[in-house]
């Protein structure tokens, strides 16, 4: 397989108005589900669901994610047309939202959120590579910075749904999410176009890796599975992940059914949350770049696990709000390292494919977190929810501590 190369100084000549524009188009993907997250208490509410039922909503839609990321990876790596992908990514999460509005029922809810599940991570396979690619020597800044725009959406979704809220219900509130989406796509449809024109034009070629056929992009996935390094993060990633979604699920249901805080008050907690995560991204991916990748995860996640704890003694009180920021600091600082660490590894032109599979078994413990949290809340109390993720989080830390260094190349 040939490897990708480029003409000297390609890399410096790229623009971070690249980056800038693709972090847009991941914003409106986080967004949309962040919405959900807030929507999902009063949806709850309005349908009779139990805890149980109201997390499976998620478990539908993270599943979907979990068996569509690979063969997405897959199909990304074989079609190569990022900028129409990305495009049809954010087209598909807009439109079962919109249904979603239309629904009164539970059946139609669990799948609109398997569809949404499905256009939700076909961006990822795409877009993370395509920066990594063309920004080859920050490749742990360039990922931050796109997850950066991911919590920005999850960041400013809750709060101007818990504003629009004040006047507007919750099915409108679906209804006024489309349009953004939908507009975003197209422009960055032509943006991409407009780039691979530029770079033809400039003389910038880049030299894509030998077309493979079925059987032998299959026998390179196989080896991408049997890479230890691979395994331990896709096993840590899923544990952090159940850790988040549980987490995004249940902190509107503790903050409304047991804080008593209207929808306006949950939407800025919310945003805390996802603010101070789009304050460590940048942070901890430069950081990745010059120190290691190791490092900075375990740091973020050892952090995440003692904030946990320290919220179930602070529940109820205004120290608990608190804890949320300063939670999210460090609980989403490291998704953005994490991605670097694995295409570090990865063979030129399997870059889809491989985070494909990594977000393949993220979906999994997103799928399996809210779910699981339900029952912990069932049976114990909604509190019982968080020392749930103190363990979580703890079991995703272990699996980074044994991922060998060796079979990563250094940043």
């Amino acid at each position: 397989m040939a490897v990708t190369t480029m003409e000297a100084g390609a890399v410096q000549r790229r623009s971070f108005q690249e980056v800038w524009v693709i972090c847009i188009g991941h914003a409106l993907t986080h967004w949309y589900p962040a919405t959900f997250y807030l929507l999902l208490p009063l949806i709850g509410k309005e349908l009779g669901l139990d805890y149980v039922q109201i997390g499976s909503i998620l478990t539908c839609q993270f599943a979907a994610g979990a068996i569509a990321n690979v063969p997405g990876g897959i199909f990304v790596d074989s079609v190569g047309r990022k900028g129409l992908l990305m495009a049809i990514a954010l087209s598909w999460i807009g439109v079962p939202y919109l249904i979603m509005g239309l629904s009164h029922t539970y059946g139609m809810m669990l799948g609109c959120a398997t569809l949404v599940g499905i256009g939700n991570n076909l961006w990822h396979p795409t877009a993370i590579p395509w920066l990594a690619e063309r920004f080859s020597e920050r490749k742990g800044l360039v990922t931050a910075f796109h997850g950066m725009g991911g919590n920005f959406g999850d960041a400013t979704a809750p709060l101007a749904v818990g504003l629009l809220l004040q006047t507007f219900n919750w099915r409108t509130v679906v209804f006024m999410n489309v349009v953004p989406g939908v507009a975003v796509a197209v422009f960055i449809l032509l943006y991409v176009s407009r780039l691979q024109m530029a770079d033809i034009r400039a003389g910038i070629v880049t030299v894509r890796p030998a077309a493979m056929s079925g059987a032998q992009r299959l026998r390179a996935i196989g080896a991408l599975l049997k890479n230890r390094a691979m395994v331990t993060l896709a096993i840590g990633t899923v544990f952090r992940t159940m850790t988040s979604s549980a987490l995004m699920t249940f902190l509107p249901l503790y903050l409304l059914r047991v804080m008593g805080y209207a929808p306006l008050w949950i939407g800025a907690c919310m945003f805390g949350l996802q603010a101070a995560g789009f304050v460590a991204a940048p942070i901890a991916g430069h950081m990745s770049d010059m120190v290691g990748r190791r490092q900075i995860i375990m740091s973020s996640m050892t952090m995440t696990g003692v904030i946990i704890i320290f919220m179930t003694f602070a529940g109820g009180t205004s120290w608990f709000v608190f804890l949320v920021a300063v939670l999210g600091f460090f609980l989403f600082a490291v998704r953005s390292v994490l991605q670097a660490w694995l295409l570090d590894a990865t063979p030129a032109g399997m870059g889809g494919s491989a985070i494909g599979l990594l977000f393949g078994t993220q979906a999994i413990g997103a799928a399996v977190g809210p779910v699981s949290a339900g029952i912990v809340a069932d049976h114990f109390g909604i509190m019982a929810v968080f020392y749930f993720l103190a363990g979580t989080i703890i079991i995703a830390n272990l699996m980074i501590f044994v991922t060998p260094a060796g079979l990563i190349k250094k940043p």
